[in-house]
């Protein structure tokens, strides 16, 4: 049969316009590239439990670890704000974890849940959850807009806590509705937020969506409430004894040099503590375990990028110091940072200064996203392939703001003179430098000195000094990713 001519081009179109429908478009392909995000953050975990976390050593087998990840402030709220926001504390004006100058409630009256790695992340199309600890003062019961429980702008799945860091009977906001979970076994926090995100996993990659899923644990924060499984786990087991534990630096600043010797009996609750919290962690290793295995079985793993971090670390016995955190001290500064995934190297070491307020920028790099010119931080995406960003930071800032001194503060510490006084600080790959609202000072050459024992600051020229107090000046004081940029690169 010959084929009319109007007849024959009537065809071709039809075929080219099934051609056409059949074909991805650039704008399906890049989403298709999208990868998923998974955060789990976790609290106060120092880098000494992580030889007691075997998955958490895979993922770091399969990705990169980053050796001088810094957060801005050791203290949970304002950190916390720092990563939802990708801005330093003296930007986002929270400095505490409640009160008039932190919490939950400050941070919202601002407008910052307006604008988080979340509203980002969803205005992208992606689908968000939140699991778990949000900020210090937030409560599940507590209604801000509509009468209902309170739920952030830029989550479509939510399910928090308050001050749960019991694990057992607690109330979680779900969406908007309250439930009350009690003490079984099957109730145990860390285990319910795991069970939750492997669902929201499993209906993300059943949706073909690409979706962000933070899961924020409350574990290892005191009182390192461990799964029962793991109660009776790591019989023996001592606190580590590094070359700081029970020992005071060469030239002391004030705040720390009068503290007497460890105690017998603080060493014997030093070395209770440690065993708790390398028993609280099993069940954030089982659950880091339990969510890759989720992505393999949905198919999901390929295409998505998880991170494991801390809010701050924590400090048991060094320098004389009873439990806590907040100093400028690396172990409780300089945190865990793994990531691994798609566009992330194997086996990888990026020894570059990261910081907590560079998680938003990447998320939104990662997502094809924008972030707002206020954000602080900068992408580290190219690290992650193990090149390097032109012009990346060679400092990072740690603010810290008054001692928390309210015994109803989860991270009240008793032992008053353990905590530090406001302070900023400086830390490069090479060096330590604090300021002290009190005059006090420190220079700590990480390199010779890896232990922060001796303080160098007395015998610095005035002129180095000089240099130094002009660059902390400067990143204590920035604003925005190209001024803070210039100001981590002011000593070259």
């Amino acid at each position: 049969m010959t084929l009319r001519r109007p007849t024959l081009i009537a065809l071709l179109a039809a075929a080219l316009l099934v051609t056409a429908a059949c074909t991805p478009t650039p704008r399906a392909k890049a989403e298709a590239r999208r990868p998923n995000i998974v955060l789990v953050l976790v609290d106060d975990l120092s880098k000494n439990l992580v030889r007691h976390m075997p998955n958490v050593l895979a993922l770091q087998r399969d990705g990169t670890a980053f050796t001088n990840y810094t957060v801005t402030d050791s203290l949970c709220c304002p950190s916390r704000a720092s990563i939802l926001t990708g801005r330093y504390p003296h930007n986002t004006g929270i400095l505490k974890n409640h009160g008039s100058d932190g919490g939950f409630r400050l941070f919202h009256r601002r407008g910052h849940e307006k604008s988080t790695f979340a509203t980002d992340l969803r205005a992208a199309g992606y689908r968000t959850a939140f699991l778990g600890k949000y900020l210090n003062e937030y409560l599940p019961r507590k209604t801000l807009v509509d009468g209902k429980p309170y739920v952030p702008p830029g989550w479509d799945q939510w399910f928090a806590g308050g001050n749960d860091y019991a694990n057992v009977n607690y109330t979680l906001n779900e969406n908007g509705k309250l439930r009350w979970y009690g003490e079984r076994p099957a109730d145990y926090l860390t285990d319910v937020l795991s069970a939750k995100a492997q669902d929201f996993i499993t209906e993300s990659a059943a949706a073909g969506k690409p979706f962000l899923v933070e899961v924020s644990t409350y574990t290892p924060h005191m009182p390192f409430a461990p799964a029962p499984r793991d109660a009776n786990s790591f019989p023996g087991l001592l606190a580590p004894r590094p070359a700081s534990f029970d020992r005071l630096p060469v030239n002391a600043p004030k705040w720390l040099a009068a503290l007497p010797p460890l105690s017998a009996a603080m060493r014997a609750r030093i070395d209770l503590d440690f065993r708790k919290r390398v028993q609280s962690v099993q069940a954030i290793d089982r659950m880091l375990g339990d969510l890759r295995a989720t992505l393999t079985r949905t198919g999901a793993a390929g295409n998505t990028v998880v991170i494991f971090t801390s809010d701050n670390g924590y400090h048991l016995g060094e320098y004389r110091l009873s439990p806590g955190k907040q100093t400028a001290f690396d172990v409780d500064v300089n945190v865990p940072l793994i990531v691994a995934g798609p566009g992330v190297r194997v086996g990888g070491v990026i020894s570059a200064p990261v910081e907590n307020i560079d998680l938003r920028p990447t998320f939104a790099d990662l997502a094809g996203a924008s972030v707002p010119a206020q954000v602080d931080g900068r992408s580290f995406r190219s690290l992650l392939a193990g090149s390097a960003p032109a012009l990346w930071r060679t400092a990072a800032l740690i603010e810290h703001s008054d001692p928390a001194d309210d015994p109803a503060d989860p991270d009240y510490q008793r032992f008053s003179a353990s905590v530090p006084p406001t302070y900023d600080a400086m830390r490069t790959t090479a060096f330590t430098y604090v300021e002290y609202a009190d005059g006090s000072r420190e220079f700590y050459d990480r390199r010779s000195d890896p232990h922060q024992l001796l303080n160098l600051a007395p015998k610095l020229t005035p002129q180095r000094l000089a240099e130094l107090h002009g660059a902390l000046r400067g990143l204590a004081t920035c604003a925005g990713a190209q001024a803070c940029g210039l100001a981590g690169r002011a000593l070259g």
